[in-house]
């Protein structure tokens, strides 16, 4: 590949670098001062430059300056993006990946998440913890990582959120991470990943932390600016076209010293999921009649449950962010900033079950006509009909919920002050409040057995959905269902709030070697907190087991396309009920009091920190670094609920009707943590940089782990639990890169990562007696069983690995970049669970740990239009722990694509694309042929037009 005259000029003689460096002297100087030969001559370079590059079909503005101050040239454009982000990659303290506005503008990133994924080192999910995967990225991660391990802040401080799916709302699923579907990514200036820690940094991640920069009105080139941008989006699945709309409004007082922005945004999506869920893997018991028939049985896996799954949503973000900033001299500043954003998420999942538990087949150890076992796995069997008249045998189950007004939301209140009070001291403070809420406001479930004449069942393994037949279904009638019993939670909510407060201070030395010497206090207040009601027949009101309780079916089925892009023979054309109708029979139906209190999957959680830092930047001939250290007392407090089986009145049920959980625990969990850190940069030559760094980084636990509380599964005698006396997750880091800027808005880079874990949280089981409250409301009396439950627990683990990056221009507007990361991780459990060992994979591996990630992308840039296209891939990865089995999810890539035209200087014409490559989305259990998961969302296009004045 050869380079343009222009690019090899400046690696010839070294300007790039000598570039870089005279932007910084130029926009740091002070007001009124004047510029030395050299500062001028280097402002001269930035300036010709500059238009140079606007020869070269950039578009160049010109920055209206301050009383006093010189002019300052913004050049802007994807080519331009790309060189701002390098410069402040090349010039930063610590090994850093940056992202500008331009770059989040030129991309079809509809989150800042999808922004993030084409960085080295960066990994994306497409859901939480419960909700499965959907089209729009959610969570991020570092490094080969699980998502908890990277923290997520907005301007430096923490930001709380909910999740809009009940399953992420309550129990062991509530997370610390920070959900990426409530951050447009209009809102974003810059976001910059820090891979190496300094002791100024929020401690939270580590792996690693996500800094979202906002836009702030001083930043502004005119004294009035008005931004927006008008889209529809077209999701193939769902086959609707939703409008989107943001705004900006910028204004500023001639003087620059008061400036306020008024963002708002308002973006609809409809999404149609369509998918074959297998769930609960279960082995079959070798004490059992069934393998006591079989022997070649006894210990297999079979899934109990193969659905088909149709879900489909009405997504609606909406929010703003508004920003005041007075700076009446360049020594003073305040700043206030206000973000609201709230995701409503109704949505309604139908599912038509094939049951392997039921009594005419496993579960009621019928022998199978026909079978067979591979990798421990029963991976097809065959059970015709043994039921009678008056005793008929349901195989099939169908389940629908909907769940109308569900939402996300996550808000805060930052107030920031900055004071240069000589030329020696400055001082910065910070106080505000972040608030994050999740709720199911009520759900609309029936579940109804259906009697069919047998069924079948073959695994495909991941190659496509499995095969299920029943010999006879009739979809035309729904006589054929009987109610089987009303579940869920209604209402279920979250609650994530956080008041904090810093103030920093920097000291300017005249030492030779120590430059400054910063140092901070720091405090927050934390409360997370669910609650939930369960929702169980009102049997005052209906007949269980009887098809009169039915809610009307309306004759609908699912649509008449559902499952053709997963391919596969298995029921596709069944009943599905009309939502209206569900929520309101669901309502008549459920018994929603408050003595139904869901006491298992609830939690209170109480954490006050403190946290002080002092550091040193230095400098010396070539090189430059910092060293500190941040010293970090936690003190959390834990509210669960517990069964206390010695404690039952009179030998009966307790008063509340799902078991024994009548007693909060009160449970304390204080630790003070040191972490050190060093980070060396080295300059090679004038066009390569090295950068060395070395560490201790924390994580706290998630909610969900530390709640304490044990949630049931009466069916297979299984549950999961909490641990509120986890520890935090230490990490000892090693990092090392080297950086050669080869040419302007070029970079090939190669860096080695090791991150030795202690505490991490893994899982293991342990076996406890419980209530099965299922048989306790048959008998009437408190019925124990032995559950095997599956609650995490502190182990070692390690994480090393490679990131390669190369980003170059190729010329006549064209450029690629692109990035590898190999990754190894291991969790350390001594050994795995004996039942997993004839697995090729086990819950032993680390959770959201991908070996290879890769990014590669392409795009071109004249005066008229722009073209970026991007492939994200990752390596198979442990997404969760699902009902105490591990869900792994399979390879995957996303295709995106963007096309700007510029219509005029400040009108575009803007297409777009997400998911065009329409992959499915495969999760797999121990192995893959143990299939999970079988997901297909569609693509998603853009189209519209971006304005500014």
């Amino acid at each position: 590949m050869t380079l343009d005259r222009a690019s090899r000029e400046a690696y010839i003689k070294g300007e790039y670098m000598k570039r870089n460096q005279a932007v910084q002297q130029h926009t740091q100087r002070p007001a009124g001062s004047r510029l030395t030969p050299a500062a001028a001559a280097a402002a001269l370079l930035v300036l010709s430059t500059s238009m140079s590059m606007s020869a070269q079909a950039q578009e160049t503005t010109t920055q209206p300056a301050a009383q006093g101050e010189p002019e300052v040239v913004i050049v802007t454009g994807i080519r331009a993006a790309l060189q701002q982000s390098l410069a402040v990659k090349r010039n930063a303290a610590a090994n850093i990946e940056v992202i500008t506005a331009e770059d989040v503008g030129k991309m079809p990133d509809k989150n800042v998440a999808d922004s993030l994924q084409r960085l080295p080192g960066v990994n994306i999910s497409a859901s939480a913890a419960g909700s499965g995967g959907f089209d729009e990225n959610d969570r991020v991660s570092l490094r080969g990582t699980a998502p908890a391990l990277t923290q997520t802040t907005i301007n430096g401080h923490a930001v709380s959120s909910g999740d809009w799916f009940v399953l992420d709302q309550v129990g062991g699923a509530v997370g610390r991470t920070t959900s990426y579907s409530l951050l447009p990514s209009e809102i974003v200036g810059q976001v910059i990943v820090r891979k190496s820690p300094t002791a100024d940094m929020v401690e939270g991640g580590a792996a690693g932390s996500i800094d979202v920069i906002t836009r702030h009105p001083l930043d502004f080139k005119q004294p009035l600016s008005i931004e927006g941008s008008v889209q529809a989006v077209y999701s193939t699945l769902a086959e609707k076209t939703d409008p989107q709309f943001s705004g900006l409004i910028n204004w500023k007082n001639e003087a620059n010293t008061f400036g306020i922005m008024v963002q708002g945004f308002s973006e609809k999506r409809s999404l149609r999921r369509d998918g074959q869920e297998l769930l609960q893997y279960t082995q079959i018991a070798p004490t059992s009649a069934l393998a006591l028939a079989k022997p070649d049985l006894a210990n297999v896996w079979y899934p109990r449950l193969i659905g088909s799954s149709l879900f489909t949503q009405e997504r609606h973000r909406k929010g703003g962010l508004v920003d005041l900033q007075f700076k009446p001299s360049r020594d003073f500043s305040l700043e206030g900033t206000y973000f609201n954003s709230k995701l409503e998420a109704s949505n309604y999942n139908r599912n038509y079950m094939t049951d392997m538990l039921g009594s005419g087949a496993i579960g009621g150890n019928v022998v199978p006509d026909s079978y067979t076992v591979r990798n421990g796995t029963l991976t097809s069997a065959s059970f015709a009909n043994k039921g009678t008249a008056a005793n008929p045998l349901r195989y099939g189950i169908v389940d629908n919920i909907v769940r109308e007004g569900a939402y996300a939301k996550s808000e805060f209140l930052d107030l920031a002050g900055k004071w240069r009070v000589n030329d020696q001291l400055s001082l910065s403070a910070s106080v505000g409040k972040t608030r994050g809420t999740g709720a199911t406001p009520s759900q609309g479930v029936y579940e109804g057995d259906v009697n069919n004449s047998g069924v079948s069942y073959q695994l495909n393994g991941l190659g496509s959905p499995a095969t299920v037949k029943f010999p006879s279904i009739d979809t035309t009638q729904f006589t054929g269902t009987v109610l089987d019993w009303v579940f869920g939670y209604s209402p279920a909510t979250t609650s994530d709030e956080e008041t904090y407060g810093q103030i920093d201070a920097a000291f300017r030395l005249t030492n030779d070697t120590f430059k400054e010497i910063k140092f901070g206090l720091r405090g927050t207040d934390h409360d997370r907190s669910n609650f939930a009601i369960s929702q169980g027949p009102n049997w005052a009101n209906t007949v269980p087991g009887s098809a009169s309780t039915n809610p009307a079916w309306n004759g609908n089925t699912y649509p008449s396309n559902f499952g053709n892009d997963l391919n596969g023979d298995f029921p596709k054309n069944v009943w599905e009920l009309d939502p209206a109708i569900l929520q309101a029979w669901g309502a008549e139906h459920s018994n929603r009091s408050t003595e139904r209190i869901y006491y298992p999957d609830m939690f209170n959680l109480k954490e006050k920190t403190k946290a002080a830092y002092v550091s040193t930047e230095m400098e010396g001939d070539g090189w430059s670094g910092n060293v500190g250290v941040r010293v970090v007392r936690t003190e959390g407090e834990s509210n669960g609920y517990q069964i206390l089986p010695n404690q039952l009145p009179g030998g009966n049920l307790p008063a509340f009707p799902w078991g024994g959980f009548v007693q909060q625990t009160r449970i304390e969990n204080n630790h003070t943590e040191v972490l050190p850190s060093l980070n060396l940069k080295f300059d090679v030559r004038s066009d390569v940089v090295a950068r060395f760094g070395i560490s201790r980084t924390m994580t706290r636990p998630d909610f969900g782990a530390l709640g304490g509380t044990v949630s049931l599964t009466d069916e297979t005698h299984t549950g999961n639990g909490g641990n509120a006396s986890l520890k935090p997750t230490l990490s000892n880091n090693i990092d090392g890169t080297v950086q050669w800027y080869f040419a302007p808005r070029a970079l090939a880079s190669v860096g080695l990562f090791y991150m030795d874990l202690h505490n991490y949280v893994g899982y293991g089981t342990s076996t406890g007696s419980f209530i099965d409250s299922r048989a306790s409301q048959t008998s009437g009396q408190p019925v124990f069983a032995n559950y095997t439950i599956t609650s995490p627990v502190n182990v070692d683990a390690n994480v090393k690995g490679i990131e390669l990056a190369l980003q170059m221009p190729l010329g006549a507007g064209f450029g690629v970049d692109g990035n590898v990361t190999l990754s190894d991780s291991k969790q350390d459990f001594g050994s795995c669970p004996a039942t997993q060992t004839v697995t090729s994979s086990s819950p032993c591996d680390m959770l959201g740990a991908s070996k290879t990630t890769a990014n590669v992308g392409a795009y071109f840039e004249n005066d008229r239009f722009n073209f970026r296209i991007g492939y994200a891939w990752r390596s198979a990865y442990l997404a969760a722990l699902d009902r105490g089995t591990p869900l792994y999810q399979d390879e995957t890539g996303q295709l995106s694509a963007s096309l700007n035209w510029n219509i005029t200087k400040n009108v575009v014409l803007t297409l777009s694309g997400q998911n065009m490559n329409e992959p499915i989305l495969k999760n797999y259990v121990y192995n893959k042929d143990q299939p999970a998961r079988f997901y297909a969302n569609g693509a998603q296009y853009y189209a519209g037009l971006r304005f500014k004045y």
